[in-house]
């Protein structure tokens, strides 16, 4: 008997009929003999509406409000997939990211898993029943509830498979699998079978949207295999584990990113410290530097 952690995205359960697929999906699992344990996100873009009434309310917004507020998504999906299970005649429970033993620091809207104690989730498993997790929430040691950000939903679902020693995690997402380029700009692209961890995070790092990049660090620090494939077929998506393929290519895939800017600094004097005043600059502006050329050094000055 194979235990599987199952993530479920917001399209995947973005309305009644998609929720009720999904307990479909997982129904049809637990009768072949497997065990299933859910994580799902909110559902479509509600997340993006609870920032938008934040911002109509509030010019503040404290971040542990903003948590409590951004993590009712996941708590109002998941009792409603567990609701849908249940009218399948398969017995389910919803559980908040602190009830599956999710414990973090105190960083609200970027929280860092510190421990999972899933205690609860494994008497529900061997229980018979399939535990419905809210995805990227936890609770802090200061007691209060905690948001993962984006792609958050991801990272619980490795942690949790790690947690629970699953034998997969699968990354259910509207494609489906890990394409060698965007298939959207390139109807040529193909799906991949199989992949490796340093060749997905070198994706995810550089415009790959899934599975969030998070979540594929964690799950190679730990050795959790994973599985990234469609929530509306059962044929299989991508394989990502340390294995590596016996012909190893020489380019896997192509990535592209539309949120990064390239900007050149002329003239900078070659001394120390001159460029650790300007990073710090646009860290204090929140901007986040992906990459760093510098020519070398003419007349006593650089470009960077």
């Amino acid at each position: 008997m194979a235990l599987y952690v199952q993530k479920f995205g917001g399209t995947s359960v973005g309305t009644p009929d998609r929720i009720r697929e999904v307990a479909d999906h997982a129904a049809r699992c637990v009768k072949r003999g497997d065990q299933v344990v859910l994580v799902v996100s909110a559902m479509g873009k509600e997340t993006d509406e609870l920032l938008r009434l934040a911002d109509d309310v509030s010019t503040s917004k404290p971040g542990r409000e903003m948590d409590m507020l951004i993590t009712g998504g996941e708590r109002k999906a998941c009792a409603l997939v567990a609701m849908a299970l249940t009218d399948l005649g398969i017995e389910s429970e919803s559980f908040t990211g602190s009830q599956a033993g999710f414990l973090t620091d105190t960083t609200h809207g970027n929280a860092k898993i510190l421990e999972v104690n899933p205690h609860r989730i494994a008497d529900a498993v061997a229980a018979g029943k399939v535990p419905v997790v809210g995805g990227s929430q936890g609770v802090s040691t200061d007691h209060d509830v905690t948001f993962f950000g984006r792609g958050g939903s991801d990272t619980t679902a490795v942690a949790l498979a790690h947690a629970l020693d699953a034998d997969a995690c699968e990354l259910y997402t509207d494609v489906p699998g890990v394409f060698t380029t965007d298939p959207r700009l390139v109807p040529e692209a193909r799906k991949m079978d199989h992949i490796s961890f340093d060749e997905l995070l070198e994706m995810t790092a550089t415009g790959c949207p899934k599975p969030a990049m998070r979540s594929v660090e964690l799950a190679r620090s730990y050795g959790v295999k994973l599985h990234v494939r469609s929530a509306f077929s059962w044929v299989p998506g991508t394989w990502v584990s340390e294995e590596p393929s016996m012909e190893n290519a020489i380019i896997s895939a192509v990535t592209h990113d539309t949120s990064e800017a390239k900007m050149t600094v002329s003239g900078v004097p070659d001394q120390p410290g001159v460029a650790a005043k300007l990073f710090r600059s646009l860290a204090d502006a929140g901007v986040n530097v992906d990459m760093i050329v510098q020519n070398v050094s003419d007349a006593g000055a650089t470009d960077i």
